[in-house]
């Protein structure tokens, strides 16, 4: 009998694992933000950066497969799996 993959449960999982791994990258550009605010500094390359953080959980609804799933860590800004 073949082993079979819960894309839902992988799901979940996967979103966890995104967000404990985003956790700290979100705190660290809180402090640039914070910091850029009380110099009047651009902020908007921060929040772009923050955004994109916050959207990878996202981006694993759409995906069908376990290859999809994993496909959507990013090593560049959530580090390694």
């Amino acid at each position: 009998m073949p082993i079979k993959i819960d894309i839902t449960k992988s799901k979940s999982i996967w979103k966890d694992k995104i967000r404990l791994a985003r956790k700290d990258r979100l705190e660290e550009l809180d402090v640039e933000f914070t910091r850029a605010q009380e110099t009047s500094a651009d902020t908007s390359a921060i929040v772009t950066k923050k955004q994109e953080l916050r959207d990878y959980p996202t981006q694993v609804d759409s995906a069908t497969t376990l290859d999809e799933i994993k496909a959507v860590w990013d090593t560049d800004k959530l580090g390694d799996k």
